[in-house]
């Protein structure tokens, strides 16, 4: 089942990140634990380590997008997968 990939806290002050570079791409194979992006805070930039696992269905926050705390910025879930309802939740980040 598909799932969204939320903008995480990456430092205690964080309130929002801005996407610097995906290391996946739309189609990768996705396993917990891989870098799925590098994220700049309100302090230094970081790596984003997947928690879930599955195929990268889509990229919502491009590189230089800023997502808030809590944002969808990817879809994690089978190939093929419809993610139709997951993106019409009003949730996505712009």
């Amino acid at each position: 089942m598909a799932e969204k990939i939320l903008m995480l806290a990456l430092s205690p002050t964080m309130d929002k990140g801005t996407i610097i570079r995906w290391l996946k791409q739309e189609g990768d194979r996705v396993r917990s634990g891989d870098l799925l992006c590098e994220v700049e805070t309100d302090k230094t930039t970081m790596e984003y380590e997947s928690t879930s696992e599955g195929v990268l269905l889509k990229i919502l926050a491009e590189a230089g997008a800023v997502a808030r705390v809590g944002e969808t910025i990817a879809i994690v879930g089978e190939a093929g997968e419809d993610i139709g309802p997951l993106l019409s939740d009003g949730a996505a980040a712009p």
